[in-house]
């Protein structure tokens, strides 16, 4: 199944509720974030390796 892309600024769909959260993985902490209203649609990555809002600005 290939990935959908949505180009930035650009609203598909407007009933898409996304949240992020800190979890445990494998006995790691990592950084999720889901669109709790779909089905398979999050990501997560390291929490050693996720960027603060700070550092990205």
């Amino acid at each position: 199944m290939a990935p959908e892309a949505t180009p930035v600024g650009r609203q598909v769909d407007g009933s898409s509720d996304v949240m992020a959260a800190i979890d445990e993985i494998d006995g790691r902490s990592h950084l999720v974030i889901a669109d709790i209203a779909r089905d398979d649609a999050w990501l997560a990555v390291s929490e050693d390796e996720a960027v603060s809002l700070d550092e990205s600005r």
